[in-house]
């Protein structure tokens, strides 16, 4: 837990760095179409020990850092037992479940409690902002031993 209180720790602190405001909703980022996020592994239903490596695919659209305006871009945000989504017209909240990849990032070694755990994935704009429509991946279930 603790290598997941430091990582979390440092996604807040690269986070914060590149400014999570909230924006008028007019500054929507449209998402291409067909564009999509999807977790590469670990696989739905797998049991697997701590520490674990999950791996984020994206098709339709580039990967970019916070604070980069590209067209056609985004970063991730990976979602931990995370029973109802953030508010998709904000920025996603930086906590032990909605982890931000700003620095562009494409995959991440967390621990996890034994347990059973749901994992997803939501692309972010330029300012942690979902994109219109969203690009969210299929919540998956895994379990740690």
């Amino acid at each position: 837990m603790r290598g997941l209180r430091k990582l979390l720790t440092m996604g807040m602190l690269l986070s914060a760095s590149v400014g999570m405001v909230a924006l008028p909703s007019a500054a929507v980022t449209k998402a291409p179409e067909g564009a999509s996020v999807y977790i590469i592994s670990p696989k739905d239903g797998e049991v697997l020990s701590s520490p674990l490596t999950v791996a984020f695919g994206l098709k339709g659209m580039g990967v970019a850092p916070a604070g980069v305006d590209r067209e056609n871009t985004g970063h991730h945000h990976l979602l931990i037992d995370v029973k109802q989504l953030p508010n998709l017209e904000m920025p996603v909240p930086a906590d032990a479940q909605h982890v931000h990849f700003g620095g562009g990032q494409t995959e991440v070694t967390i621990e996890l409690m034994p347990g059973e755990h749901s994992l997803q994935l939501l692309l972010g704009d330029m300012h942690h902002i979902p994109h219109q429509p969203p690009i969210l991946s299929e919540k998956i279930t895994i379990t740690v031993e």
